[in-house]
């Protein structure tokens, strides 16, 4: 269902980092030792961006995205991405009513307030195009008529990057329409016994209840929005866009989107840090995540070695004058 808000946010501060801290405590309960993975999914969620969880199979990458969408009191469907999918088994179709004599729409999966979309490289491109409406505006086109996506709306995304066997690469357009990309990683040591100790009676995950509605989601996104920026950590963020434009390294530098993208991330990253501005720090620590999936590197593949545009942007973030 839509949902209108208040012009104003959640009550007070307190109410708005209480709300915060409870979805990351619960999330984390099931992800176990990912605090850092869970905070930046977290902080892409209430800026209103889509999230890409790109590792190796078996690390949690669809567990987060179960946990983020059990913890919202919202509607959730899972797509399992696959080679015969269609872009109407997503969007939905338009079926003739013999009664009335008229075609009726009938809405796919896409319309739930989290989607878990699994396995996206492994659908073909047509399909795939079939979210770039859905993620951009919130809404699809069928058969010449519009229809609006439920709010919020959040696309969960899984890839494996070292497996090509029936797997179609994401084009660039796609890749962009995702704010951020994030890497699982194996747990450490002492972690991996924790999940195997919390795994004995079945899946924790299973058992997590929402803790926020969809309102609360809604009116934290707007207190997003409220962040203060400064002029010059605004000029701050532009000296990154700029340079990744004219590095001797890279074929493509980042778009417009993807510093309204950083900028819309560093409000939000302030927000769940209890802050109401924006310092130089949000942007340094989210400038790799947020934007090395949005540049073209000469010497490698932008699907391929994603740890050396890493490695560009954070070159670019060390040479950069951090505003005073």
């Amino acid at each position: 269902m839509n949902l209108e808000i208040a012009d104003h946010p959640v009550a007070s501060s307190a109410d708005r980092h209480e709300l915060i801290e409870r979805i990351e405590s619960h999330i984390g309960s099931v992800v176990l030792g990912k605090p850092e993975v869970i905070r930046l999914a977290l902080i892409a969620f209430l800026a209103e961006g889509h999230i890409l969880i790109e590792d190796v199979p078996g690390v949690g990458k669809t567990l987060l995205a179960r946990a983020f969408a059990a913890s919202v009191d919202g509607s959730f469907r899972r797509i399992q991405f696959t080679p015969d999918l269609l872009p109407s088994d997503i969007m939905g179709s338009s079926v003739y009513n013999s009664t009335t004599g008229e075609f009726v729409f009938k809405p796919g999966p896409l319309f739930a307030n989290v989607i878990l979309a699994d396995e996206i490289n492994r659908t073909t491109p047509r399909t795939q195009s079939a979210l770039l409406e859905a993620m951009s505006d919130s809404q699809v086109s069928v058969d010449g008529r519009t229809y609006p996506l439920p709010s919020p709306f959040l696309v969960l995304a899984t890839q494996n990057p070292y497996e090509f066997e029936g797997t179609y690469v994401l084009p660039e357009s796609q890749l962009d329409r995702f704010m951020i990309r994030i890497r699982m990683g194996y747990p450490v040591r002492s972690e991996e016994r924790r999940v195997l100790s919390s795994h004995r009676d079945g899946e924790p995950v299973a058992l997590l209840r929402p803790i926020v509605s969809s309102e609360d989601v809604l009116r934290l996104q707007q207190a997003v929005r409220h962040v203060r920026v400064d002029e010059s950590i605004a000029d701050y963020l532009l000296d990154l866009v700029h340079a990744t434009r004219e590095h001797e390294d890279l074929h493509v530098g980042v778009s417009t989107r993807g510093a309204l993208t950083l900028y819309r991330a560093a409000q939000s990253m302030a927000l769940v840090s209890r802050r109401d501005y924006v310092i130089p720090d949000d942007i340094k620590t989210l400038a790799a995540p947020i934007l090395a999936h949005r540049i073209v590197g000469k010497s490698f593949l932008q699907a391929g070695e994603f740890s050396s545009s890493e490695a560009i942007i954070r070159d670019i973030v060390d040479r950069l004058r951090v505003p005073s």
